[in-house]
């Protein structure tokens, strides 16, 4: 089984759980024998992908097919893990649907300045000038930029985001021609157009994977253009494969896909190497209690801050940890100051890597307030690091995740005192600690790709 898969987010530059998700099914499926050729958008980091083999379509071209080495990024790191029926293509197309304009422009500015030093590996015809057509669109941070969609109460969507979308569909294309695959794979909506594309010039079944909506993103202020590409994609597939049930049902209610064609592969945690399972000293006198995430409207971060101070009103030995950004965060800084939490709330910003493992060592408590959450992947992390999770009914991992306290988002009174019980009953803390890390052997990245190629396999004989 041959696979062409489309993706914007792959570790470590990734936004938030669709690069996990999409890390862990890639390793899943190339652990079972599955042949994938996972394609990218050129903008990422040169040093901070040198676990990662890329080749484009022109270096494959030029050493003849099947003939193309695999060119490293990153200079002499070593890959963390060594894929054996993985390549990875990437695209000369801007993927950042949360970049604010400011964060798209210092990209771009250091996509220029890499290339302008030579050490940026881009095709030959990909030319500076084409990177400074794209800066020079960009407006100042105080306007709008050029393409973007207008700003509301849903998500925000960064630069001339559906440009990049449809350059992207237009290189898959070109590349898939160069490809020999099974069927199309595509990740969240931004792959959609592409994959479609993809599947009426090759005549390949495609699988559309629904890591989220955008009733899930925006609420009911949705992106009218975005509702309209998801459910293009959709109604355009073959399978639709949803991170949950609470999705799948999204997807049937609201965007009008037929149950039948629809199928459910949960998403699975990558377990920590050597002792990540013991628990660490905490240096701090105070409790920790955690939220990592984006700091946006879909992940309740207000519900967690308001929660925090019904708790410190009762115990006051405790710290709040805000872990993430988002377009969120001012406003969240704001209800601090408001709520008189500023000596027990503490911002971190976007984390990953060790940083990621180190906050969760600290923590005595990770909360997940989500307002909607189509599965949730940080509260099986947390459980991977020994740490009880309290987490909203409105998410899909609630459906598998038997030992977690669960609260509906909006039930602050409900949510503080949870978090009470737990900070203040060591017992209640170990017990859902010890039954976690034993539920967590049911999740696995192995298990889902195998789900996986029986869909794969549904639509090639199909």
């Amino acid at each position: 089984m041959k696979v062409f898969m489309l993706g914007w987010e792959f570790p470590p530059h990734i936004s938030g759980g669709l690069g996990t998700a999409c890390y862990g099914l890639t390793k899943g499926l190339d652990e079972i024998g599955v042949d994938v050729s996972f394609v990218l958008p050129t903008a990422i980091p040169v040093s901070a992908d040198s676990h990662i083999t890329l080749r484009t379509p022109l270096s494959m071209l030029a050493a003849g097919p099947g003939k193309g080495g695999p060119q490293m990024l990153g200079g002499e790191a070593q890959p963390a893990h060594r894929f054996e029926h993985v390549q990875f293509h990437r695209l000369r197309a801007l993927l950042q649907p949360y970049a604010t304009p400011h964060i798209q422009e210092q990209t771009l500015r250091k996509l220029l300045e890499l290339s302008a030093q030579g050490k940026l590996d881009l095709p030959e015809n990909l030319l500076p000038k084409e990177l400074a057509e794209q800066l020079a669109a960009i407006q100042p941070p105080t306007q709008l930029p050029k393409g973007a969609f207008a700003p509301g109460a849903g998500a925000q969507y960064a630069g001339d985001l559906m440009g990049q979308v449809y350059r992207y569909a237009r290189l898959a294309v070109t590349l898939s021609r160069m490809e020999d695959f099974d069927v199309v794979h595509a990740h969240d909506w931004m792959t959609y157009p592409a994959a479609l594309a993809v599947k009426a010039a090759r005549h390949k079944p495609l699988v559309v994977h629904v890591h989220s909506t955008e009733f899930d993103r925006s609420g009911e202020h949705i992106n009218q253009q975005v509702y309209d590409v998801e459910r293009a994609g959709m109604h355009g597939a073959d399978r639709v494969v949803c991170v949950s049930h609470l999705t799948r049902s999204m997807v049937v209610a609201r965007y009008g896909v037929a149950p039948e064609k629809v199928r459910v592969v949960y998403n699975a945690v990558e377990m920590p190497d050597g002792d990540g399972l013991q628990m660490k000293p905490i240096r701090l006198n105070e409790k920790i209690v955690l939220f990592l995430g984006r700091v946006t409207m879909q992940k309740g971060p207000e519900y967690f801050l308001r929660a925090a101070k019904k708790v410190v009103e009762k115990y006051d030995n405790v710290r709040f940890i805000m872990a993430g950004s988002g377009d969120m965060i001012t406003a969240c800084i704001r209800e601090v100051a408001d709520l008189g939490l500023g000596r027990y709330v503490t911002f971190t910003g976007f984390l990953r890597g060790q940083d990621v493992d180190r906050v969760f060592e600290m923590a005595d408590l990770y909360v997940m307030p989500s307002v909607s959450e189509p599965f949730g992947i940080a509260p099986l992390e947390a459980l991977s690091h020994n740490v009880p999770v309290i987490i909203s009914k409105q998410s899909g991992i609630s459906e598998v995740l038997t030992h977690a306290l669960k609260v509906d988002f909006w039930d602050i009174d409900e949510m503080a005192n949870k978090i009470l019980a737990v900070l203040r009953h060591p017992p209640l803390q170990k017990t859902l600690r010890d039954h976690g890390t034993i539920e967590l052997q049911k999740f696995s990245w192995r298990d889902s790709a195998e789900r996986l190629r029986e869909v794969y396999q549904e639509v090639v004989r199909a």
